[in-house]
């Protein structure tokens, strides 16, 4: 009994933080050790055929891959091994400097396998990203603007944090094409093609608190029709493969057994309904070909958000005592955490969307079950209404949008959850 009482107030094991971590390039996904970094200098020495400016073949590689430009002429890639240990600065066991062979010192770090610049904070905290997928048309374009916005916004500051792009390109890219178009003038966007395999989107949720290691977020806004193509996937496999955390997007629309009830519910106010496309378990099958197949019993740990989009659609579909979802469904009701993951709330979407997806799509429901061992159900509306002819009447107001997201820093230990 005494044995038993003592297990019942022993300490939780206090986690020691390793002297480093992993690298995982957030461009081309590679994984590895900090010590394998490769310097860009930050100069040139037209004299010096090592020091010129030149053509860098591995980033133009990287770049073709995503239809960009070659990088022309560059500074030079410098390998640390051809580097005097006096002259390499380390923070944290991190090499993150070195001073060259001209006595000029470069801190920008790139990927030994790709050559883009890495992040500063490589290798000094976990290198943990976010993958956002689903079939054509789910909306993963307009989620991932409508959720960064409210990173930014709302949830990063209920957190005691900051989300801020990587640079000044990724800042500009994602105000002008994403942001502005929604936010500002209500249009919709276009979908992503096959052909537009743009770079990701890098944002950090830096903490006040000094002890929480910042989070790196990666965005890919990939063309849906490619998560169902094998050749296109490829590129991407990485990607999810090493992800910290999966945000799985599912389009009722797109599920046959309530599509034509809503269609038939709406009439002519069906607005931008989108055409049927690849089922959700069709996007489970080719993940499983391409990585899940490949691990140990078939399955993948990491923690997934299966995330119904469009949920403001379902209020087409209310009943009082309905089949498929009641008149007083927490899908229809925003809420907010702040400060902590709200487990009653998170319990009650989960155990909802949990029970309606098994009623309209049991085959998506039980590869789900087979393939993800660590997962999570939410109801997300990323504009509050559905869009006619391209564009929102009225003001755009997302619900529920970053619930995903807080409970991924849940289970990635950045928060805790508490009942109240």
């Amino acid at each position: 009994m005494l044995k038993a009482l003592k297990g019942l107030f022993q300490k939780a094991p206090v986690k020691v933080k390793p002297p480093y971590y992993d690298i995982v390039c957030p461009y081309c996904f590679s994984k590895f050790h900090p010590g394998e970094v490769l310097f860009r200098a930050a100069h040139d020495k037209e004299g010096d055929p090592e020091y010129r400016l030149q053509e860098d073949e591995e980033l133009d590689r990287y770049r073709a891959k995503f239809n960009l430009d070659s990088a022309g002429d560059i500074e030079a890639v410098i390998s640390p091994s051809s580097i005097p240990e006096e002259n390499k600065t380390y923070v944290d066991q991190v090499l993150v400097g070195i001073i060259d062979r001209h006595g000029e010192q470069t801190r920008r770090r790139i990927c030994p396998r790709c050559h883009n610049e890495l992040p500063i904070s490589a290798g000094k905290v976990p290198s943990n990203i976010i993958s956002i997928i689903g079939a054509t048309s789910v909306g993963k374009s307009v989620y991932m603007t409508s959720l960064i916005h409210t990173l930014q916004r709302v949830t990063a500051a209920n957190f005691g944090a900051a989300c801020i792009p990587m640079n000044a390109d990724i800042s500009r890219r994602f105000r002008t094409y994403y942001e502005e178009p929604i936010f500002e003038q209500g249009r919709m966007l276009g979908a992503t093609q096959k052909i537009e395999k743009m770079e990701p989107f890098i944002f950090n949720f830096v903490f006040k608190d000094e002890s929480l290691s910042p989070l790196t977020l990666v965005f890919f806004d990939v063309a849906g029709e490619g998560m169902t193509d094998r050749n296109y996937l490829d590129i991407y496999a990485a990607h999810i493969q090493n992800s910290a955390g999966i945000l799985f997007m599912v389009d009722p629309l797109q599920i046959r057994t309530i599509r034509d009830r809503l269609l038939l519910a709406l009439g002519e106010e069906s607005g931008d309904l989108a055409a049927r496309h690849a089922e959700p378990r069709d996007v489970i099958i080719t993940l499983f070909e391409n990585f899940i197949g490949h691990n140990e019993k078939s399955k993948t740990d990491i923690p997934t958000a299966i995330v119904l989009t469009k949920s403001d659609m379902l209020q087409y579909l209310k009943e009082e005592d309905g089949d498929y979802i009641d008149t007083n469904s927490n899908v229809f009701r925003n809420v907010v955490h702040s400060g902590f993951l709200n487990l009653a709330e998170f319990s009650n979407i989960d155990g909802e969307i949990r029970r309606f997806l098994e009623k309209v799509d049991r085959p998506f429901k039980d590869a789900v079950d087979v393939y993800f061992t660590n997962t999570a159900y939410f109801a997300v509306s990323a504009l509050g209404s559905n869009p006619v002819n391209r564009q929102v009447e009225g003001v755009v107001s997302p619900i529920r949008v970053d619930e995903p997201f807080v409970w991924l820093l849940h289970k990635l230990d950045y928060i805790e959850g508490r009942e109240r």
